[in-house]
C-alpha cells in the first residue's frame, strides 16, 4: 500500500466570546502537504493548552482543554490538495463515533486559515468536551499506514505518581532488585559498588507520554538527569509488566546528599507555575554513595596516579607545541630569506635600470653641446653612484633626502625644473631608516614621464611626513599625467610595486602602502608605513 503524503499542519485555538462557533485563532506549526484543523471552544475556557507535541509520540497532537464545554473542529485542506482521497474518524473516550468517513465535498468552502494562502474548509462537527477525550485521526487512503493523530482532553490530568523504586545490583548469578513499592515523599536510598542502576516506575494512565521525568541536586539546584522516554515491560511483575518506567544510571549521583524526583506534564506556552503545580509529582532521595569512604592510602595512591597523569600530559603537549613552534619558525626564517634574496635581485636590476638613465642624460647634454652642464652633470653623477652601489638594505632618511637631491640636480641641468624637498619638523631624519632607493624610481618617473614634457613652470616637490606612528613619503608632479588603470610598461615602476610586496612579506608587523592619483594636472605618489615609526 501506498504511504501517506497527508502531513498536518497545527492546531489553531480560540477563546469564544459567545459559542462554540465564534473565537479568535491561534496559529502555529506548518505542514507541508496537507490541511489544518481548527479547534474552537465556547468562553468558558481561560486555561488552554494546545498543539502539544512529543518526541516519543510522532504524528500526534495533544491539546489540554480543562474548563471547555464544547469543541468546534474544522479542517483545512490547501488547493492542490486530492481531498477526496482523504478519511477520518473520531472517539469519544475511546468509543467510535465517526469511522472511516469521507470529506463530504458538497460542504467545501474557501477559507483563509489564518495567513494569505487560501484553503478549502469544512467542519467535522461539534462535541461535548467537559469531562471527556475527543480523538480524531485523519489520513489517505493512499497511505492508510501513516495516521494523524489529535487528542482534544477535557478530563483532569491525573497528577503523577511513583509506584516503584528499583536499585539494581551484582549478584554471583547476574543482577537483582531491591524493590520499594509506593515510596513515601522522601525515601533514603543507599548505592554501593555493586550497585549500578536506579529504575523509576509511574502509575500507568492513557496520556504517559505528556510527562518528562527530571532530578535535580537539591543542595546546588542543578538538574542532572532528565527525560522523555518513558519504556513498558521487563523486569517487572505481573501486575505492573505494562506500567511506564526510565531506567537511570547510577553515577548521575556524583555525591551524598538530597536529590529531587520531578515529573510534570509538558505543556508548550506559558504555564503558570501553581496551575503546572496541581500535576506535578515530587519525591526526595536521600542518597548514601558507600564508595565515597575511601581510606587515606586509596586517596594518596589516586591523587598520585592524577598527578602523574596530568604531568605526563603537559608534557607531551609542551614537546609537541616547541617541536610545532621550532618548524614554524625554520619555515618563517626560511620564507623571510627566500624574500631578501629577491629583493636584492630586484635591487640589482634597479641599478643598472638607474645608471643606464644617468648616462643617457649625460649623452643628451653632449650631444647638444652644453659640455660644462655635462661635467656638472658628470661630477653629481659619480656622488650618486657611489651611493648607488652601496649594498645596503637600510639608509636613514638623511641619506635618503641626499641621494634625492644630488639625483633631482643632474636632471635640473637638462630639463630645468625646480623641485622642492621638505619634512616634518619632529622627524628624526638621521635616526630613521628606510629601504634604500626606494623612492627614487618614483621621483624618476616624474622627472621623465611628468614635468620633462611640459614647459614652463614644471615642479617636483618630495614631502617626509610624520602621521601618529606612519611615515609617510609623498612624490608630487605638475605634469601632464597618466592614466592609472592602464599597466605600466616602466621597468622602474613594476620593479618596485614588486619590492613593495616583497617588504610587506618580510615585515610583516608593518605594511607599505602605495597609493598613485594622476590627473592631467599632475600626478602624486603615496607611500605610506604603518606603525614604522
Amino acid at each position: 500500500m501506498k504511504k501517506i503524503i497527508f502531513t498536518f499542519l497545527s492546531f489553531i485555538i480560540a477563546l469564544s466570546t459567545v459559542n462554540a462557533q465564534k473565537g479568535i485563532n491561534f496559529s502555529s506549526t506548518t505542514y507541508p502537504a496537507g490541511g489544518k484543523l481548527l479547534m474552537r471552544v465556547d468562553s468558558a475556557a481561560k486555561n488552554v493548552y494546545y498543539d502539544n507535541v512529543f518526541p516519543n509520540q510522532p504524528n500526534t497532537s495533544f491539546n489540554y482543554l480543562p474548563d471547555a464545554n464544547y469543541v468546534s473542529i474544522q479542517i483545512y485542506f490547501r488547493k492542490n490538495i486530492r481531498v477526496q482521497h482523504y478519511r477520518y474518524t473520531i472517539f469519544e473516550d475511546n468509543k467510535p463515533i465517526v469511522v472511516n468517513k469521507s470529506i463530504n465535498m458538497a460542504q467545501l468552502k474557501d477559507a483563509h486559515a489564518g495567513d494569505e494562502e487560501v484553503f478549502s474548509s469544512t467542519t467535522l462537527g461539534i462535541f461535548p468536551i467537559k469531562g471527556k477525550i475527543i480523538t480524531t485521526l485523519v489520513y489517505s487512503i493512499e497511505k492508510p499506514n501513516d495516521i494523524y493523530k489529535s487528542i482534544f482532553y477535557g478530563q483532569p490530568i491525573p497528577r503523577a505518581k511513583i509506584e516503584v523504586l528499583a536499585k539494581r545490583f551484582a549478584t554471583n548469578k547476574g543482577v537483582d532488585y531491591r524493590h520499594i513499592v509506593n515510596p513515601k515523599e522522601r525515601t533514603k536510598l543507599s548505592f554501593t559498588k555493586k550497585d549500578d542502576e536506579l529504575t523509576i516506575v509511574k502509575v500507568r494512565s492513557e496520556i504517559d507520554y505528556v510527562y518528562y521525568l527530571s532530578i535535580k541536586d537539591k543542595q546546588s539546584n542543578k538538574t542532572v538527569f532528565e527525560s522523555t522516554a518513558w519504556q513498558y515491560g521487563g523486569f517487572l511483575d505481573e501486575a505492573r509488566k505494562f506500567s511506564p518506567y526510565i531506567k537511570i544510571n547510577k553515577n548521575i549521583f556524583k555525591k551524598s546528599g538530597d536529590y529531587e524526583i520531578i515529573i510534570q506534564p509538558s505543556f508548550t506556552g506559558h504555564t503558570p507555575p501553581k496551575e503546572l503545580e496541581k500535576y506535578t509529582a515530587r519525591y526526595t532521595l536521600s542518597i548514601t554513595l558507600d564508595e565515597e569512604n575511601y581510606s587515606k592510602k586509596e586517596l594518596l595512591i589516586y591523587s598520585l596516579i592524577v598527578a602523574f597523569s596530568i604531568g605526563l600530559l603537559a608534557l607531551v603537549v609542551l614537546y609537541f607545541t616547541k617541536k610545532r613552534n621550532k618548524k614554524k619558525l625554520e619555515e618563517n626564517e626560511q620564507q623571510k630569506n627566500i624574500a631578501k634574496l629577491q629583493l636584492n635581485s630586484i635591487r640589482s636590476q634597479l641599478n643598472p635600470h638607474f645608471l643606464f638613465n644617468a648616462l643617457s642624460g649625460i649623452q643628451n647634454l653632449m650631444n647638444k653641446n652644453e659640455i660644462d652642464n655635462a661635467n656638472k652633470y658628470l661630477s653629481k653623477f659619480a656622488r650618486l653612484t657611489r651611493n648607488v652601489l652601496d649594498d645596503k638594505e637600510l639608509i636613514s632618511l638623511s641619506q635618503e633626502r641626499n641621494l634625492l637631491d644630488d639625483y633631482l640636480q643632474m636632471e635640473q641641468l637638462r630639463f630645468g625644473f625646480k623641485y622642492e624637498i621638505n619634512h616634518s619638523e619632529n622627524l628624526d631624519l638621521d635616526n630613521i631608516e628606510i629601504p634604500s632607493m626606494l623612492l627614487q624610481p618614483f621621483v624618476e618617473n616624474a622627472v621623465k614621464h611628468g614635468i620633462s614634457q611640459k614647459t614652463s613652470d614644471s615642479k617636483i616637490i618630495i614631502t617626509f611626513i610624520k602621521q601618529g606612528n606612519d611615515l609617510v613619503l609623498t612624490v608630487t608632479d605638475n605634469g601632464n599625467g597618466f592614466d592609472t588603470r592602464k599597466k605600466s610598461n616602466g621597468l622602474g615602476l613594476q620593479l618596485s610595486e614588486s619590492r613593495i610586496a616583497l617588504l610587506n612579506s618580510i615585515y610583516k608587523d608593518n605594511r607599505f602602502t602605495l597609493a598613485i592619483d594622476s590627473t592631467t594636472s599632475g600626478t602624486k605618489i603615496n607611500l605610506t608605513f604603518t606603525d614604522w615609526l
